[in-house]
């Protein structure tokens, strides 16, 4: 009895462990601040440097933001989810929280102070909003304001979705719609005539395969930032075309 009790205690303690580590990064505030681009419409959100292009039929909306390098990690965290609170500043803060997908890069500005105008200048971790995502937490003549932040698991309606686009022997697979952690950081194809081929991130969260698969039915397996892998099998049908997009399975 006492050996398997430890073992049973054990196996709960690895589990436990294993939990801490694919999900610390969540729950945990940190600080940051926020400004605002785009438009009342968000209309200058489109395309960005995840490579989502059109926000709106892309499913991502208005509840977007682009992250200072800080945050961005070269586009690995495209996709990520946020939560924001506009903090400390009772003048131009808005009561509660919103939760934004990151979907763009804000670029530094060595020309400029990181405190007059360098927001996204490194080391500082910075949240470039949407303006109607802004304006949900903070009034629009701050122009900038403190706000707290955490990252929460991403919440999607229907299937990760593949858009295949490219040329023969150049795959470029963009990857959307992901939930649970929200970053893809690895992606592997399979035709129906080859077996699993890891993928190699190009830009964003668009991913490239030098395979010649025309003719076959294609095979997807997502792997988050959180460890969590998600086969979606014959995904795309043997006469898909570029430019196609296809839904697998959800996390």
């Amino acid at each position: 009895m006492a050996s398997s009790s430890s073992s049973s205690l054990l196996i709960l303690i690895i589990w436990g462990f294993s939990l801490s580590v694919a999900f610390a990064e969540y729950g945990n505030w940190d600080s940051a601040h926020a400004t605002f681009y785009g438009g009342g419409d968000a209309s200058g959100t489109m395309g960005g440097a995840c490579g989502y292009g059109n926000l709106y039929s892309q499913g991502y909306g208005t509840n977007t933001a682009a992250l200072s390098t800080a945050l961005f990690n070269n586009g690995l965290t495209c996709g990520a989810c946020y939560e924001l609170t506009c903090s400390g500043e009772p003048r131009w803060c808005n009561q509660g929280t919103i939760t934004v997908t990151a979907t763009n890069f804000c670029p530094p500005n060595p020309s400029l102070p990181n405190d007059n105008g360098g927001w996204c200048n490194p080391p500082r971790q910075h949240f470039d909003l949407a303006e109607p995502a802004y304006l949900q937490i903070a009034q629009y003549r701050a122009g900038i304001v403190p706000v707290s932040f955490r990252r929460v698991p991403c919440v999607k309606k229907g299937g990760i979705r593949f858009t295949i686009n490219g040329h023969s022997y150049f795959n470029l697979v963009l990857v959307t719609n992901v939930a649970g952690a929200g970053d893809v950081h690895s992606l592997a194809i399979k035709g129906s005539n080859t077996g699993w081929q890891p993928m190699s991130r190009n830009w964003g969260q668009n991913w490239q395969s030098n395979s010649y698969l025309n003719g076959q039915a294609l095979s997807f397996q997502v792997t988050t930032s959180d460890g969590r892998t998600i086969t979606s099998y014959n995904v795309a049908p043997a006469g898909w075309q570029f430019g196609q997009t296809f839904e697998g399975g959800q996390f």
